[in-house]
């Protein structure tokens, strides 16, 4: 029996670049109700015709359990080694992962899926190995028992009476890509396990016909869900999406019942196609909770979260009003809880939590979940003795004796004022009352409250130092005495209780908080780790080290110390970098408390944003693990880590394209002017040069001296804009280097009007130098060539006859170079603009050829480099000034 889908081993599989199957690999699953239906004898069958199909086929890891058929099967098929990993019990096979990904078969079988690999391997479950071969995109072919499923386990152990200890979650079974349903019935199967001889004394009793039966009814149910599951959520994918009602709550405690609760939830929750939450309230006895009892409170959270559940956390001591008040806010329709007392004993007895809850959530449906193996009594019973044993301490009882003199001190001294016995009785009800606040313990106020009933009679009732009382009245003052001290002690340590709650909850809000601001203020990916690190030591008070990634691999890891002590090194040691690693690659937790390369010395998390790693965390465990909610806010921490990374990233990103857009618009700029500017004077050199060529015989002396003048010309305006451009580039790159030294004005500007355009012969040029002998620290050739493109730049835009006027003169610690001519002008809007590169202004140029705007932007980036300022300014009465400035220099002459 097998679901009517194609088998993934047929799937048509992407390629990528290296040869390799693209995408997540399928899984296949041969499922049974028992050991001996044949279920690896199908997967054989299937991976023969799976190779005879042309398929790559390995065997990973075959338990053949004595069956001489499954056995014959195995031939022809290549088999991969075991790995042989030493442990307490001695040695065993397992499954070589490092092995089967080396080897990359198309199609690999791995028998067993629930099956719980030796310690010292890198995963502790089988179903984990498999999981690591898919994301490889490799195909597995794999087998499960009913009875490894999570959720049906508490179900199997009520029909066998055998607790099976190798599981799988139930999404493992449920995203399986196909299951086949191998069935055989019961009788059969008796039969076949007599027959060939692998039938077994030891499991007599749970191969019986009914136990057989009803594991095979329970198979075929369960395989029947998976296929209504697949068949909505296909049609879910075809007419949008699917929004239940129901919302399963599951209550989580330390209990050891609890993991049946959890499932029975999780079932429901299926069944109800609806939202799963599981739920733990922190009572103010949670500091005081024991390792096992935390340990198993770890236990339950991570098999809810296996089972899909979403894991909340709140504060209070009132527990049944905390579930009440979140599943009223979180719209909780079912609430599923364990048996507690399930009855008062007596009269003035507390009602039982499921009494409690009841009549706080009267609309909720409540499922009360009993359990026959373990009392919740006997297992509070126990917790009590725990605590019983560690109730008395030898400063708190020292404490609770000197508060008792104390107050019998000051009683003394009011008897001798005569200030009556009520200010005596409210002295030691206050001495109750400091002492409920400075043990750790409500039994000291108990038996203060006790005590000082007894000190009050022995010392201030008469008869004296007796513990008699003559007065009848006195009894009940005792009573009043003793329930005011034992109310008084009781709220005081509730408040107690719930201030260091509050302030614990407060602090870790704050963390959160506080991590949210400084994280906004960082700069830089180095910054933002730095935040995350402090924030993780403020909030765990733990050793951090953090790996950063880059480009899908990890950098040298950040090492942080809670305690300012020096790491050690087997924090950062090759075992350790090689989990982070694993993490940086599966994007999985790994490391110390989970199923993954749990001998590490750290808890490894990813800094991610979905899919994308920006670092792995490592969190130094120790012998204390975080609890569920430390957990819950340092998972926030790292994801608002990783989105200021991403953040960052792209800011970066966004930063680097607009730099490159800018530079392909400079790019195209400059391409588009050159295309024009230099076909000019390139198509007048071509034309003189041909003309010379076939009628220089035909033309006169002063035609010829003409065009050798054009040719001229042309040639320098092309020398001139390529040294332009050349300027432009190495100051862009950097790569320009300043000769400086100090230069006299006068020969540079002389210099500077060899050079310039020969067109300046049609303009009036006139130079005055007001300092004699004024000096300027420069780069000679650069300033010559800032004086030629300002005048060549007036030349271009003035007609002939204008005057252009250079004058020189000193300001105090500055050499001053004006530049001014009597054109039209420069108008307002184009001045702050005369100095970008391709800028050329609505203006044309005298020889209507066109200019390319680099001139003035070369002058603004030369002057800047040597430390002065450029100006554009108006000319009186009309005209434009440029204006530009240079370290001056002393002058020193010698006789």
């Amino acid at each position: 029996m097998a679901e009517t889908r194609q088998n993934p081993a047929e799937r048509p599989r992407e390629i990528n670049r290296e040869g390799k199957n693209a995408g997540r690999g399928r899984l296949k699953i041969f499922f049974g109700y028992g050991a001996g239906v044949g279920k690896t004898y199908a997967m054989l069958k299937a991976a023969h015709a799976a190779k005879r199909r042309g398929i790559d086929v390995a065997a990973g890891y075959i338990e053949v359990n004595g069956w001489p058929q499954t056995a014959a099967l195995l031939n022809g098929l290549e088999q991969l080694p075991a790995r042989t990993v030493e442990h307490d019990a001695g040695r065993r096979q397992e499954f070589d992962i490092d092995a089967a990904l080396s080897r990359r078969p198309r199609l690999i079988l791995v028998d067993e899926l629930a099956h719980v690999n030796a310690p010292g391997c890198r995963h502790a479950k089988r179903y984990q190995d498999v999981e690591e071969l898919l994301k490889e995109s490799i195909d597995v072919y794999t087998t499960v028992n009913v009875q490894d499923i999570e959720s049906l386990n508490d179900l199997v152990t009520s029909i066998t009476g055998v607790t099976v200890l190798e599981r799988i979650p139930d999404s493992v079974f449920d995203q399986a890509d196909q299951v086949e349903m191998v069935d055989i019935e019961p009788r059969d199967l008796m039969e076949r396990l007599q027959t060939d001889g692998v039938y077994q004394q030891g499991w007599a009793d749970f191969f019986t016909a009914e136990n057989l039966t009803a594991l095979r009814e329970l198979a075929l149910r369960r395989f029947a869900d998976r296929v209504n599951l697949l068949a909505e959520n296909d049609r879910l994918k075809n007419n949008g999406n699917y929004h239940t009602d129901e919302h399963i709550l599951v209550c989580l405690s330390s209990a050891p019942s609890n993991e049946k609760i959890i499932r029975t939830a999780a079932r429901m929750a299926s069944a109800f196609r609806g939202a799963f939450t599981a739920l733990f309230v922190e009572t103010p006895d949670f500091s005081s909770m024991t390792k096992e009892d935390k340990k198993r409170l770890r236990a339950n959270t991570r098999l809810a979260q296996q089972l899909g559940a979403n894991i909340e956390t709140v504060y209070g001591d009132d527990v049944p009003y905390q579930i009440a008040e979140f599943a009223r806010l979180s719209g909780v329709s079912k609430i599923v809880i364990g048996r507690s007392a399930a009855a008062k004993k007596h009269f003035f007895g507390k009602p039982a939590l499921t009494e409690k809850l009841i009549a706080a959530a009267p609309n909720l449906d409540i499922y009360v979940i009993p359990d026959a193996s373990a009392s919740f009594s006997q297992y509070h019973e126990v917790r009590a003795r725990r605590k019983g044993g560690r109730a008395f301490s030898a400063a708190d009882i020292f404490k609770s004796i000197g508060i008792l003199l104390a107050a019998s001190a000051i009683g003394a001294i009011f008897d001798k004022l005569g200030l009556g016995e009520i200010n005596i009785i409210t002295i030691y009800i206050l001495g109750v009352l400091i002492t409920s606040v400075v043990t750790r313990n409500t039994v000291y106020s108990l038996l203060a409250s006790l005590v000082s009933v007894f000190l009050f009679n022995f010392l201030f009732t008469e008869p004296r130092y007796t513990f008699m009382a003559y007065d009848s009245s006195y009894p009940v003052t005792f009573l009043v005495m003793f329930v005011a001290a034992l109310i008084t002690g009781s709220l005081a340590a509730r408040l107690k209780s719930h201030a260091k709650q509050s302030a614990q909850a407060a602090f870790r809000t704050k963390v959160l908080f506080e991590t949210n601001q400084l994280l906004q203020r960082a700069q830089n990916r180095d910054e933002i780790i730095n935040v995350t690190a402090s924030q993780l030591m403020k909030l765990l008070n733990r050793n951090i080290i953090v790996y950063p990634a880059e480009k899908g691999s990890l950098e040298e890891p950040r090492i942080f110390s809670a305690s300012g002590e020096a790491p050690e090194a087997d924090w950062t040691s090759e075992a350790e970098r090689a989990v982070a690693g694993w993490v940086l690659k599966n994007n999985k937790h790994a490391g110390a408390t989970t199923d993954t390369l749990s001998d590490a010395k750290c808890l490894y998390l990813s800094i991610r944003v979905n899919q994308n790693i920006y670092g792995v965390a490592g969190i130094v465990v120790g012998e204390n693990p975080p609890d569920a909610f430390e957990t819950s806010i340092m998972l926030s921490i790292l994801g608002e880590s990783a989105l200021a990374m991403e953040n960052e990233k792209n800011a970066k990103e966004k930063e680097e394209a607009a730099i490159q857009v800018k530079n392909e618009q400079l790019r195209t700029n400059l391409l588009r002017a050159i295309s024009h500017d230099l076909r000019t004077p390139l198509t007048s050199i071509s034309g003189n040069a041909s003309n010379l060529l076939t009628n220089g015989d035909a033309f006169d002396e002063e035609a010829k001296k003409q065009v050798y003048t054009d040719i001229h010309d042309d040639a320098l305006w092309l020398i001139n804009l390529v040294e332009n451009l050349l300027s432009v580039t190495r100051l862009g790159d950097g790569q320009m280097n300043l000769h400086l030294s100090a230069e006299l004005m006068e020969d540079v500007v002389a210099e500077a009007l060899r050079h310039v355009n020969r067109q300046c012969g049609e303009h009036s040029i006139t130079v005055e130098h007001r300092d004699e002998f004024l000096l300027a620290r420069m780069d000679a050739k650069l300033i010559v060539q800032v004086i030629i493109n300002i005048v060549d730049n007036a030349v271009k835009y003035t007609p002939k006859g204008s005057h252009i006027r250079i004058e020189t003169r000193r300001e105090g610690d500055w050499a001053v170079v004006r530049i001014s001519d009597d054109g039209p002008g420069i108008s307002d809007e184009a001045k702050p603009r005369v100095f970008d590169m391709f800028y050329s202004g609505a203006n044309k140029v005298a020889d209507s050829r066109r200019s390319l705007g680099l001139g003035l932007s070369l002058c603004k980036s030369i002057i800047t480099v040597h430390g002065g300022e450029i100006q554009v300014g108006d000319n009186k009465p009309q005209g434009a000034v440029f204006t530009f400035t240079l370290p001056a220099e002393e002058a020193h002459l010698n006789e």
